[in-house]
């Protein structure tokens, strides 16, 4: 495109240079610039791209997109908000996708990958083709790529819209993180359906406080479509309750509790799966699923309550919930025949780990062992309420390293054990390395017993102070469990 086409919809912007310059690509980062791309300098959490403007040029950049005052002889496009920019302008680069698309968008602290995996099975029971983007992979049809966070930026989103579109998607399900809404990632984007799930303690480091972590989660629904946009809202949470009463939109409330438009009867748990009856607006349907808890029954309300929305049968609804046999990550079962149960699990707040434990304990274990850690560089305050959590609700503890990037794993295992009761101090243990701390558990297990390895889910590595290493909770637990003598034979 001409430059001058390109930046015409972006608000406030003065173009000083050439209007005619062709533009074939947007980004933020000046190691992907090439000839004819368009850098805009983003002022970030770590960097400023200013201080990339040169590199960027350097690499070939046709034209810079900044806040500030114009260089003499460099083609400048200066904006009052770079970050609304990019999105404006990767969303026009790449010819509007999204308005292609009937977007989900699905947001909450905990429960965003589930339930959009919900949805999404939902929608590939009914016949569609989908796309996928989340914190565990991005999808295009059955196409599947490993997710660098939970929603990229904006002009590594656009393109993968762009390919959903190209490949006959017509609706694409998102998992929208408070950063990027904060961020303004999906900005200009029209979802049909914003889904929100729950709020509790995370990301303070970034937001604060839990109202400004709210308001930031509020965007997506501000980003509804106004002719048929609905949210579907968990109204057993109070901001959830909060967000119902005062959205300008038409809502579909899910709760546990009758009164809600989605709501769940004769809920029967078990180690096997959960069953029970959605009574909806349309009926009552029997819903069976493979997942555990009463968290995920309100999840599974939410994927029926956006069903609705988009016009899916109750069939193909009930189908795509049976169907998902699991979440990479989400109370994953790794089984290789040994007669205990031990659960891998992304649960990294104390929510979510009272959640997920309250969850196995519900389910009268012999014996309830859990291992978790908390991440550095990131909410110190939600350490020792998740030691209070997990001593609460375990019968044995098991302090460990997550991704401590910057920070002493001691350091931060200490601020987990401040939640620990002192009459429960001794009996926790602390090995602050991970397949140690693993090894550990698995030496305790027996019949009866379960095993929950909380915080890091789905991921494949973790992060050092200067870099990442291989390491798969479920990877060691096989390994371990797999030897023919020692730690994890069968008792």
């Amino acid at each position: 495109m001409r430059l001058g086409d390109l930046v015409r919809d972006v608000p406030a912007a003065v173009l000083h240079g050439d209007a005619g310059l062709e533009i074939t690509a947007v980004t933020h980062d000046s190691r992907r610039s090439e000839e004819g791309s368009l850098f805009v300098a983003v002022r970030g959490l770590a960097a400023d791209g200013h201080d990339y403007i040169d590199a960027a040029l350097k690499k070939g950049a046709s034209a810079v997109v900044s806040e500030e005052q114009p260089r003499e002889g460099v083609p400048w496009v200066r904006v009052r908000d770079a970050r609304e920019a990019l999105a404006l302008l990767s969303a026009t680069v790449f010819g509007h996708p999204g308005r292609e698309l009937e977007l989900v968008g699905v947001t909450g602290t905990n429960g965003k990958t589930t339930t959009a995996y919900m949805i999404d099975s939902a929608l590939r029971e009914s016949g569609d083709t989908v796309g996928l983007i989340g914190t565990v992979e991005y999808r295009v049809g059955d196409q599947v790529a490993e997710a660098a966070r939970t929603t990229p930026e904006a002009p590594v989103l656009q393109s993968y819209l762009r390919q959903m579109v190209d490949a006959g998607c017509r609706r694409a399900v998102l998992e929208v993180s408070s950063h990027s809404l904060a961020l303004k990632r999906v900005h200009g984007l029209g979802f049909q359906v914003g889904v929100f799930t729950n709020l509790s303690r995370d990301h303070l480091d970034f937001h604060g406080d839990m109202d400004s972590y709210f308001a930031a989660k509020r965007i997506l629904f501000d980003s509804l479509l106004q002719k048929g946009g609905r949210a579907v809202i968990n109204v057993d949470d109070d901001r959830g309750a909060e967000l119902a009463r005062t959205t300008e939109h038409a809502v579909s409330s899910c709760s546990l509790s009758p009164g809600a438009d989605f709501t769940a009867e004769d809920v029967r748990l078990s180690l096997d799966g959960t069953r029970f009856r959605a009574r909806t607006p349309a009926g009552v349907f029997e819903v069976q699923t493979s997942l555990l808890g009463r968290f995920n029954v309100l999840n599974a309300l939410c994927a029926f309550g956006t069903g609705f929305a988009l016009g899916l049968s109750p069939d193909a609804v009930q189908r795509g919930i049976a169907s998902l046999k699991g979440v990479s990550g989400r109370i994953e079962r790794v089984d290789v025949g040994q007669d205990f149960i031990v659960l891998v699990d992304y649960a990294h707040t104390d929510d979510a780990l009272k959640n997920l434990l309250e969850t196995v304990r519900e389910l009268q274990p012999r014996r309830l062992i859990t291992v978790f850690g908390c991440g550095g560089d990131r909410d110190r305050s939600k350490r020792p309420l998740m030691g209070a959590v997990a001593a609460r609700v375990s019968d044995v503890v098991i302090l460990t390293s997550d991704n401590p990037r910057s920070e002493p794993p001691e350091a931060i295992i200490d601020d987990v054990r401040r939640g620990i009761p002192a009459a429960q101090a001794d009996e926790t243990q602390v090995i602050v390395d991970r397949r140690k701390a693993i090894v550990r558990a698995l030496e305790m297990g027996r019949e009866g017993v379960v095993i929950v390895i909380a915080g890091k889910g789905h991921e494949t590595y973790q992060v050092l102070r200067d870099r990442k290493v291989p390491f798969d909770d479920r990877q060691v637990v096989r390994e371990v469990l797999a030897r023919p003598t020692g730690a994890g034979e069968k008792r």
